[in-house]
């Protein structure tokens, strides 16, 4: 395996590792993020298996020691598992992340005490702006939360939009029929009340790049591309109930 990196957008690195093995036959991408600003920022820190690689990747956009914040969309192995290890490479770096997963989990499992984001709350990184969305059950677990960063109208979409195979870095084609595709490989989404309303609260922020953990991220209209899937799982929800 290796992790290569692609710039998605201004300052903005994709740090992607493909494992064949994982969703066969097409196989899977575990993809972090680097805004690269006064204050560096990575969003996702893969597993504890990948971080050799990550960072290594991640040492020739920055110094590891001028890593300055971390966070990630929930808490789970491919999203916090190396988060510990970043932690002792990058000795001024914080978790931050919502009051929840703070409360729940990382206050107790992170080696440092995390940072708590209010929802809304923006972090000026130095060059960028990103904001914190408190996102429950979206598209699963209750800590779930994500970041839009403003200067470049990218929104850093977690499991949002997960598609099986390695699609390239960017694309402009359809992300939402291979995200339901995989939706109805993983069953991996919390279908309920809440899920439609916070997929159309992320549309209003008309992102011009999607940022996907698994899969290649998109660049052009956002707002149309989270509005087709809250359609999306809005059917999935009505044949759910009946």
């Amino acid at each position: 395996m290796q992790t290569r990196i692609d710039e998605i957008a201004d300052g903005i690195f994709r740090l992607s590792t493909f494992v064949p093995e994982v969703a066969p036959p097409a196989g899977f991408t575990f993809n972090q993020f680097l805004i690269r600003a006064e204050q560096p920022l990575l969003f996702h820190c893969g597993m504890r298996a990948i971080f050799p690689l990550v960072s290594e990747a991640l040492a020739r956009l920055i110094r590891l020691e001028d890593l300055r914040w971390i966070s990630f969309g929930h808490v789970e192995a491919d999203e916090c598992g190396a988060m510990n290890a970043w932690l002792a490479a990058a000795p001024r770096a914080e978790i931050m992340h919502g009051a929840t997963a703070c409360s729940v989990s990382l206050s107790d499992l992170a080696d440092r005490p995390p940072r708590t984001l209010a929802d809304g709350e923006v972090i000026d990184l130095g060059g960028r702006r990103v904001r914190y969305l408190d996102t429950p059950h979206v598209p699963h677990c209750w800590e779930a939360g994500l970041i839009h960063e403003e200067t470049t109208g990218t929104l850093f979409c977690g499991d949002l939009f997960t598609q099986v195979g390695d699609d390239g870095a960017v694309t402009e084609r359809d992300i939402v029929g291979p995200a339901l595709a995989a939706e109805g490989m993983f069953h991996a989404t919390s279908l309920g009340i809440a899920t439609v309303p916070t997929i159309r609260r992320l549309a209003e922020l008309r992102p011009r790049t999607l940022a996907l953990m698994h899969g290649p991220s998109y660049r052009g209209d956002g707002e149309a591309a989270l509005g087709a899937l809250a359609e999306g799982y809005e059917r999935l929800l009505a044949q759910a109930a009946g």
